[in-house]
Formats: C-alpha cells, structure tokens, sequence
C-alpha cells in the first residue's frame, strides 16, 4: 500500500502546482493539456503491453529466441504503464479535470518478434515524447514528475532494442518530437476513442512511409512513400539525438528519394519538410511524416588517454 498512497500523494502535488496556471492560462497550451496528452499515450501503451502478455504466452516468446528474463522485464514494464496511467489519472482528477479514457487500437503485431520490434518503435516514441513535451510544461513540480517518467520510459526503449540485438544507446544524445509529430504517429494505432473524451490541442500530419527494410545507414539512399503530391523543391528533414538535418529530395516515379545523413543515429525521424531546416523542426515546415528508420550507429570511438 505504500506505492498506492505515495501514487495518490504525488497526484495531489502535481495538481496543487499547476491548479492555478490552468484558469489563467486560455491561449496557450496548459499543463492540464500536457497530462492528457501524456495520458493518451500512457493509455496506448498500457493496452499494448497488456495484450501481448495476455494472448502470446512465455512460451511463445522463448521459441522465438526471447528469454525468460526478457519475459519476466515485459510484467515489469506493464506495471510501469498501469502506474503512468494511474498517476496521470489521479493528477487530473485532482485539478478538477475529467481524465482521458482509453481509445481502442490497432496493433500491427502477429507474434514475439513483431511484437517486439513494434514495441522498442513505441518506447523511442514515448521517449521523445516526454522530451519533446518537457519544454511546454510549466510547473517545476510537474516537470520533475515527467522527467521521472521519462527516464522509465528510456530503459524500457534500451530494454527492447538490445533484445533485438541493436545497439541500445545508438545516439549520445535523445531526441525530441512535438506534440504533433507525436500524435501523427499515435494516430496509426488508434481506432476509435469515447466522445466524451477532451479535445486535445494537437493535429496529425499526412503520413510518410519508409519503404526499404531496415536497418539502415548513412550514407545510402533511402526510399518513402505518401499519399500527397510533393511540391517542386521539398527537403527530406532528419531528426536524431540533437541533430536535425535537411537533405534535398527527389521523386523517382512515385517513390522519394534521399540520402540518410551522417547524423542519423538509432531510431530517427524522417520528414518531408518545405524548407532547409537547419535548427529546431517546426510544424510550420512539416508537410508529410515523420517516417521511422532504424539507422545503425557508427563504431564507438573514445580517447583512452582521456582518464
């Protein structure tokens, strides 16, 4: 019981901080805003994990080649997303607000492997999510809590990736996704969600889609595919760690065209952007995407004198 009354303390905390900033508040994005986004997300996750440990039993994961040890750290990271989920929804409820509910999804998975794979591609998001959102937020106390959340939601992405025999820390550094970009991606996997739900500020891009196999690496030219026709001049915008890189792109029938930079590392994004972005990806410049590739990091180098 000593989680539960901690859980249901740090709620009220969070609600106490950010309580007031909410009435005065009315252009901008709220905190109120922040926490259901972050709800919405930690909803998705909650259902996904829960359904595969609920349909694929531990022997379908250790014929697959995963461990009982992998299996046992799935338990584990579904009781993180019912406690993100509880935590959310106790600090909503306790600043007066009505708490998102869960949608009903669409997960594209068949068996342990896709599973797997689908899951280390949901984890990087909710990581960037959370440090994409970090900036928006303004109670310290609330920011804190996210950070918190943040960093269970890092080594669970470590946690999946090395157990598909990639590199776990691919990049130095993480990378950040704006809301919208984020929900574009959320948005795939949802179906429907309970109209008395709250509106959330944010908006979905049309989809980019990445259409060679990964992973892939800097330097090779890679392919996407979308449903809008592309202007004339259009760049193909990468986002990894703190790099975002802009290469110009090119349309070879129906399919586009671009070289993946240098700075792609680990799970990085791909947008088709209308301009030469060269801090910062805004959605003023976002047309399509983002797109996911799995890009293979460069060897490791250290300076051993540096001790």
């Amino acid at each position: 019981m000593k989680f539960t009354q901690y859980t249901a303390a740090t709620a009220l905390c969070i609600a106490a901080s950010f309580a007031a900033p909410i009435a005065e508040r009315q252009a901008a994005i709220t905190d109120a805003d922040i926490l259901q986004y972050a709800l919405t997300l930690e909803h998705l996750e909650n259902t996904f994990y829960k359904g595969a440990i609920s349909t694929m039993p531990e022997s379908e994961f250790l014929a697959a080649g995963f461990s009982s040890a992998y299996y046992n750290n799935l338990k584990y990271i579904a009781h993180d997303e019912e406690q993100h989920v509880m935590l959310l929804t106790s600090a909503l409820a306790a600043a007066g607000a009505m708490p998102v509910a869960a949608c009903s999804y669409k997960f594209p998975y068949t068996d342990p492997k896709s599973f797997v794979t689908l899951a280390s591609i949901l984890e990087g998001v909710g990581t960037s999510a959370y440090l994409g959102g970090a900036p928006l937020i303004a109670s310290k106390t609330y920011l804190g809590v996210a950070g918190s959340i943040l960093v269970t939601e890092a080594l669970h992405t470590s946690l999946q990736r090395f157990n598909l025999g990639e590199v776990a820390p691919a990049n130095p550094y993480g990378t950040a996704l704006g809301l919208n970009p984020v929900f574009t991606l959320a948005a795939e996997f949802i179906v429907s969600c309970p109209s008395t739900n709250a509106a959330l500020p944010v908006k979905a891009f049309p989809a980019l889609t990445a259409t060679q196999g990964i992973p892939a690496a800097p330097g090779i030219t890679f392919t996407f595919t979308t449903t809008t026709v592309m202007p004339s001049t259009f760049f193909v915008t990468f986002v990894s760690g703190l790099s975002t890189t802009s290469v110009a792109g090119s349309m070879e029938g129906n399919m586009i065209v671009a070289t993946i930079p240098a700075t792609a590392m680990g799970q990085t994004y791909a947008f088709i952007t209308n301009a030469n972005v060269t801090t910062s990806i805004t959605d003023s410049a976002i047309l399509n995407g983002p797109a996911i590739l799995e890009v293979t990091p460069p060897a490791p180098t250290f300076d051993i004198t540096e001790m």
